[in-house]
């Protein structure tokens, strides 16, 4: 997909962080520079190991970039949605999810914009699209994301082959609309979570192929808990949607 050489409509670009003071500085580089319209807003949980004041710092250098402090590490959803709040108040009309760690490159971020501009009202960037890939992965990594979107795919059946990633650009008139939901999920389900919204409200929703890399610096927040949580809340919208259908059919 060639990207357009329209100028583009005001761009946030979302960065969720907790103690990722090594990993931050590299990334919001490789984005400045890639993107260099778009804004960026560091979403920091009172990382102990300073990050948010790093952030500030990279902030009163470049107008560019925007830092919002949380009191305290409260989970990857709640720093979306504030995040998302923070650029719909500013009058941003796509904003996107980037991982701090450049897991997600930012060379690949104009890929999603111009699948919005072509009409998408959510673009997601896969791993498990043709021309998507997964480098430096264990096999129990590998085997965990697979196994997940296809027990998102049987349970819920969103047609969205990566319905767990988390690079993503969002038309801001559909993020309103999925914000003013109740959303309650914490962890690396609040994805799937928004997948869903998205496919209830009829938004148009594209995959575009990306390539994610394993970190090389800080630590993996993915934790056993999250696992359970995804689980246990993709398990009760299964049941809910399945229970649904059969009260509709019985009508």
């Amino acid at each position: 997909m060639r990207p357009s050489t329209a100028p583009l409509p005001p761009t946030l670009v979302v960065i969720p962080t907790y103690d990722e003071r090594e990993a931050l500085p590299g990334t919001l580089a490789r984005l400045r520079a890639a993107v260099p319209a778009a804004d960026v807003l560091v979403v920091d949980d009172s990382s102990p190991d300073g990050t948010g004041e790093w952030a500030d710092h990279a902030a009163e250098c470049d107008t560019h970039v925007h830092v919002l402090h949380r009191a305290g590490k409260e989970g990857l959803g709640p720093a979306y949605l504030a995040g998302f709040a923070w650029g719909l108040e500013h009058g941003y009309a796509q904003l996107v999810e980037m991982d701090a760690d450049a897991s997600h490159r930012p060379e690949q971020l104009l890929g999603l914009l111009e699948a919005v501009r072509r009409g998408a009202d959510l673009a997601i960037g896969s791993r498990w699209v043709a021309g998507g890939r997964v480098h430096d992965w264990p096999l129990s990594r590998l085997l965990l994301s697979r196994g997940a979107n296809v027990y998102v795919q049987a349970l819920l059946g969103l047609g969205v082959r990566d319905a767990t990633a988390g690079y993503r650009a969002f038309r801001a008139d559909l993020l309103r609309e999925l914000v003013a939901g109740d959303i309650a999920s914490q962890g690396y389900c609040f994805q799937v979570d928004m997948t869903r919204r998205a496919r209830d409200l009829g938004a148009v929703i594209a995959e575009v192929p990306i390539d994610f890399d394993e970190r090389t610096e800080g630590a993996s927040k993915m934790s056993p808990r999250i696992v359970r949580e995804a689980l246990v809340l993709i398990t009760l919208w299964g049941l809910s949607r399945r229970t649904q259908r059969i009260l509709r059919r019985l009508r």
